[in-house]
């Protein structure tokens, strides 16, 4: 018989009081253009809100906690565009409470505040990305910030897909790691869309590029009744089918296009219904006929995975395709509802159905490539034993 798969250990399977917890978050959410006094404001806090449970109970608990993450794109250079300043205070404001953002997140004068954390201090570490051995899985740069935690608890679904320091290195070394409560609920519905969906089960999906996500779609087609394609990912499997592309419209690429006729051959062979557009809203949005259509095959659904808008949703003339198929959801009380990326995730924010959602996950690549391969990196090491040296003392 073969040995049982090791468990994931959650944060609640750790004595946290008086410990230093690392809490590695994904705290890389949009910000303001500066204002008068240079300050920039976070404009979308949902992944900040989605950590605050899993921060709540670390303190609760007694831990000294250090929060760690990224923003951005720095390039391994400290940037004060990309400081974590602005998260910091919203992040005060939605807690409550005060903490301390240290200006650097590794060193000895960074080691030294960690050991000098009261139970429930919070400590919040400057961008991880000012460096660029977070991106290479520094081994050096991985042990520099084992040294501040006792426990390293992850909460950072939309970055467990990448093998960086922080995500990947860091608890591939630390004995006590775990998952925070994000994580555990990202599983939940994750592995029930993988396990045991309701059916029918039915596959939303927009945006442009098809080739980005074709081993994701295929390993759905297993699972599958139905697919809605909108946004100008569309435009490729209307291309595939021979159709002609008008001039104005966003052309498709050509390996997009190839790619849809694969997928649209492999769903023909599956006995997948494939919905495609009917008519446009000048080909930033779906039309009238299509919502009606789309609206109509949604109503049997139990269970969806929406991934990708339907149409150029910031905009107020293109985004009803995308705000009356999020209101058709909504509606519906025996579907399980599962929306994955950004975009999507602010479009059913915008529309005002969120709530009305089973979850909206905080990764866009994380949860595409969760449902392509069953698991993550940074999910999956935390499953191995580490090894590391006890932090040399500072005092």
């Amino acid at each position: 018989m073969a040995a049982p798969s090791p468990r994931i250990k959650s944060i609640r399977d750790f004595n946290l009081k008086g410990k230093r917890v690392l809490l590695r978050l994904d705290f890389n959410v949009p910000l303001s253009a500066p204002d008068a006094d240079g300050h920039c404001h976070v404009e979308d806090d949902t992944r900040i809100r989605e950590a605050i449970p899993t921060i709540k109970y670390a303190k609760e608990k007694g831990a000294k906690i250090i929060i760690a993450s990224h923003l951005g794109r720095p390039k391994g250079k400290k940037n004060p565009s990309f400081s974590m300043a602005p998260v910091a205070e919203h992040l005060i404001t939605l807690l409550g409470t005060e903490l301390t953002l240290v200006d650097d997140c590794i060193g000895e004068g960074i080691e030294l505040k960690s050991q000098q954390l009261l139970e429930g201090d919070i400590l919040i570490l400057e961008n991880l990305r000012f460096y660029a051995e977070e991106e290479n899985n520094d081994h050096d740069f991985c042990t520099k910030l084992a040294r501040l935690c006792d426990i390293y608890i992850t909460d950072a679904f939309g970055t467990a897909h990448r093998k960086h320091a922080s995500t990947y290195g860091l608890p591939a070394i630390m004995e006590q790691k775990g998952m925070g409560f994000l994580i555990e609920k990202e599983l939940k519905y994750f592995d029930t869309l993988l396990e045991a969906p309701a059916q029918p089960f039915y596959l939303i999906l927009g945006g442009a590029k098809v080739s980005d996500k074709i081993k994701t779609i295929h390993a759905l087609f297993k699972r599958v009744q139905g697919v809605l394609v909108g946004g100008a990912m569309a435009y490729a499997f209307m291309k595939a089918k021979g159709q002609v592309i008008p001039p104005e419209w966003k052309q498709p690429a050509p390996e997009d296009v190839d790619a849809a006729k694969f997928l649209l051959q492999e769903a023909s062979s599956r006995e997948i219904a494939f919905l495609l557009p009917a008519d446009t809203q000048s080909g930033f949005d779906i039309g009238p006929k299509t919502i009606s259509q789309f609206v109509e095959f949604l109503a049997k659904a139990k269970t969806v995975f929406w991934n990708g808008p339907l149409g150029w949703f910031e905009k107020e003339p293109y985004s009803l395709g995308t705000n009356t198929i999020a209101k058709a959801l909504a509606e519906n009380p025996n579907c399980v509802k599962v929306v994955g990326g950004g975009d999507t995730v602010s479009a059913i924010n915008q529309a005002g159905f969120a709530a009305k959602f089973d979850h909206l996950s905080t990764g866009g690549g994380a949860a595409l490539e969760y449902l392509e391969n069953g698991g993550l990196p940074g999910i999956e090491i935390l499953k191995t034993i580490g090894h590391r040296a006890e932090s040399p003392s500072l005092t």
